[in-house]
């Protein structure tokens, strides 16, 4: 069986009033990968602040800090080693099982940079934290075998991709499908990840959403795993979820092509067990420019 780490990047966004968020996302959820150790360092203090914040049965993994990643790449030189120790130390801090290394497109990994890659790598000294890698850049063979050598986990978006060779780890960073990460999943998008991880057979699925919706994401894809049934995105369905949905931010007026652009990537509830694209229903209404939510919705209903 499966072990499964639901969560999302980062807990700064789970907003309960008079409640930390930390411990009030930790009531909600038992994993989290840290998202802001890409951005900046922590101090020891806070480190130890936030592993005593969660109960201990509560799993972190660590985003490894841009500089090793996007500014000095894989090398063996001392630089590299610094930073890469810093990370080691935050993840033995929260206990994080996995240091997750993104490399970014720019950073092709021809054959000069996996011998730089293997010599940094193969030296390391890891303990109890195991690398996962996300790479941007296109990904050939070579690539392919110095990861499973090393025992690197082949970190991929499951919406997209999957992983290039089977490991008893699997980590995804879910985005979806969207430009620039704006994106919701359907019922039918969260079983098929599901249906990639059983295929993979691992012995433990991290899976952290992103993206506007990623609590909600988070959530939905974690009560399907413990229940088979889905939370509705909305308290309504059909028109009245449409409406609830668009009057969040719309921006109106609007063309038809505008809507589709800035609302059609969230999910509405169809039915009581369907969720599907707002796209889908306003791509059926007429071409013009909407003044009014009203005016949506009164197309909207015309074509139901």
């Amino acid at each position: 069986m499966t072990e499964y780490l639901i969560g999302t990047g980062g807990w700064a966004y789970f907003n309960i009033p008079h409640k930390p968020a930390l411990k009030a996302y930790s009531e909600t959820f038992r994993f989290v990968e840290v998202n802001s150790t890409f951005y900046e360092y922590p101090s020891t203090r806070m480190v130890e602040r936030w592993r005593r914040t969660v109960p201990d049965e509560f799993t972190f993994t660590v985003r490894c800090h841009q500089d090793l990643t996007h500014r000095i790449g894989l090398k063996p030189i001392d630089h590299a080693y610094s930073v890469f120790s810093r990370m080691l130390n935050i993840c033995r801090t929260l206990d994080a099982p996995f240091l997750h290394l993104l490399t970014p497109a720019s950073y092709v990994l021809d054959d000069i940079k996996i011998r730089q890659a293997e010599d940094f790598l193969s030296t390391l000294n890891l303990k109890d934290t195991r690398l996962a890698w996300e790479v941007r850049s296109p990904i050939t063979r070579k690539l392919v075998d110095l990861m499973h050598d090393v025992g690197i986990v082949h970190s991929t978006d499951l919406s997209k991709e999957e992983p290039s060779y089977k490991s008893d780890a699997l980590y995804s960073r879910v985005f979806g499908k969207g430009k620039h990460n704006l994106y919701q999943f359907t019922d039918d998008e969260l079983i098929e990840i599901d249906q990639k991880i059983r295929k993979a057979e691992a012995k433990v699925a991290i899976i952290t959403y992103h993206g506007p919706r990623m609590t909600s994401d988070a959530l939905r894809f974690k009560r399907y795993k413990e229940t088979g049934t889905f939370i509705p995105i909305t308290a309504y369905t059909g028109i009245e979820s449409a409406k609830a949905v668009l009057q969040e931010d719309a921006k109106l007026p609007s063309t038809k092509a505008e809507l589709i652009k800035h609302q059609g990537w969230k999910v509405i509830d169809l039915t009581l067990d369907k969720r599907v694209h707002l796209h889908e229903l306003l791509s059926k209404i007429p071409e013009k420019t909407y003044n009014s939510l009203q005016e949506v919705i009164k197309e909207l209903t015309a074509i139901q």
